[in-house]
């Protein structure tokens, strides 16, 4: 059973490390965006209040709350990109929303894998005889990371 918590952290890193890489992307993004259409700064706030969501939670379920908002705001933020056709051919922008379109990918697989561990350990740790020693023990359910119906799918980044 330890073994299997263990992948379950492990897994959760994975998760942890493409999350990061995202939002390191996003302040770059949201700085090239706003050159082009500074007066959406309700747009960039939502984005920044969400980055910072995302960076401050504390359990799976908070992470994952966070995840829909940040996807639903970089939604908005390439809609109003869709309005500026300079911005759109700008190679730094196109660079990002490249990077991001990969990051978005990663961040699926880690997920998934992430689920797929927590599912195998949450069926360990609930069959006898381990449901005796996770108990004796302290192991506990994991929860899975997921996202409300809104933010299902990879952020849309094409134009």
């Amino acid at each position: 059973m330890r073994s299997t918590a263990n992948r379950v952290d492990n897994a959760w890193s994975g998760v942890d490390v493409e999350l990061k890489r995202r939002y390191d992307l996003v302040p770059n993004l949201v700085e090239t965006v706003k050159g082009y259409a500074a007066h959406e700064k309700e747009t960039f706030d939502a984005v920044t209040r969400a980055r910072a969501m995302g960076i401050e939670a504390k359990s799976v379920p908070e992470q994952a709350e966070a995840e829909g908002f940040l996807t639903q705001a970089l939604r908005q933020v390439f809609a109003v990109a869709e309005a500026y056709p300079q911005l759109r051919a700008n190679e730094n922008f196109a660079q990002l929303q490249a990077e991001l379109t990969q990051t978005e990918g990663r961040i699926a697989f880690s997920r998934q894998y992430y689920n797929d561990i927590v599912l195998r350990y949450n069926n360990l740790i609930q069959v006898f005889p381990n449901v005796l020693i996770a108990r004796v023990f302290g192991f506990q359910k994991k929860d899975f990371f997921q996202t409300d119906e809104d933010s299902r799918g990879p952020v849309s980044v094409e134009f």
